[in-house]
């Protein structure tokens, strides 16, 4: 690594031009500055987000058709980055002014790891913070280092919140743009954990927005979500990164986490298990956390 290596900062936005401007002066201001930060619109109407950047000289902008959701926004940021080092996030995030010094420090002094990630603290759309703290694990040890047998259908990163080296980004690929507005990040980030360490830093460096508009709390979208990692589950087994048990562990990962859903969609859900596990119904774990949610 650079001893100062550049940072592209990737921020999707549509039709959030106040938050947008927040969300670009809290980079702006990082104690690191050898950045570059990426707005992809995803087709807003009118041109208050192109006026906004314009102001930035560290700020590029560019306008696609609209498609929906973060996944083609984020993919054309990453094939307009020069960086050694990428960054996501959304456009109505705040990033604490240290958060990339403390990250890059971590990533030279640890060259295993292809990224450094950790938890959020929670604002309102006012800007207030609740007192919450997402993405924070009870023992740090399970979201730090080799994490990819205890990740998948548990638990994701924060999206605001790793430094993510170039090369994986090149091993790993592009967001989905095939999954639904919801979701395509923890898809991502589960494919990273096959290639790389994890590096998770116990300190919310991010202030992570909570309002009505979070396309993060569409229930009803992740209902989808264990088949399109079984997917990811499978390609794993077919180059050999994963044993056959290896495996078998995540196909049950996946069929209890679709099953913490049956109240959302409960033929949906039954559905989408016999596509996972024909013959999810002769486990008994299947069974408990059935019987748990049905009760509750």
């Amino acid at each position: 690594m650079e001893a100062s290596p550049l940072v592209s900062i990737i921020v999707p936005t549509y039709k959030r031009t106040e938050y947008l401007r927040l969300t670009l002066e809290s980079m702006l201001s990082q104690t690191y500055q050898n950045i570059e930060i990426i707005v992809v619109d995803d087709g807003s109407p009118g041109n208050e987000n192109a006026q906004l950047c314009d102001q930035y000289p560290k700020v590029s902008y560019r306008k696609i058709e609209n498609s929906g959701g973060p996944a083609r926004p984020r993919n054309t940021g990453i094939k307009m980055a020069k960086g050694e080092l990428i960054a996501f996030t959304d456009d109505d995030d705040i990033w604490l002014p240290e958060k990339l010094e403390k990250q890059i420090a971590i990533l030279k002094a640890h060259p295993e790891y292809g990224l450094v990630h950790g938890p959020c603290m929670v604002i309102d759309e006012n800007g207030t913070r609740t007192g919450e703290i997402i993405g924070k694990p009870g023992s740090p040890d399970v979201k730090h280092g080799d994490v990819k047998l205890r990740m998948m259908g548990n638990w994701t990163l924060m999206t605001p919140t790793p430094l993510i080296r170039r090369v994986l980004v090149k091993n790993v690929g592009f967001f989905s743009e095939e999954m639904p507005a919801a979701g395509e990040d923890t898809e991502f980030w589960i494919r990273c954990s096959f290639y790389t360490r994890f590096y998770y830093l116990d300190e919310p460096l991010v202030e992570y927005r909570k309002h009505d508009s979070n396309i993060s709390s569409n229930n009803e979208k992740y209902i989808q979500l264990p088949l399109y990692l079984n997917v990811v589950r499978k390609k794993q087994l077919v180059e050999n990164r994963i044993t056959k048990l290896e495996g078998k562990q995540l196909l049950m990962n996946l069929s209890q986490m679709q099953l913490k859903m049956v109240k959302f969609r409960t033929f949906k859900v039954f559905k989408n298990m016999f596509t996972l596990d024909p013959l999810w119904f002769l486990k008994v774990k299947n069974f408990k956390i059935l019987a748990k949610k049905i009760i509750r």
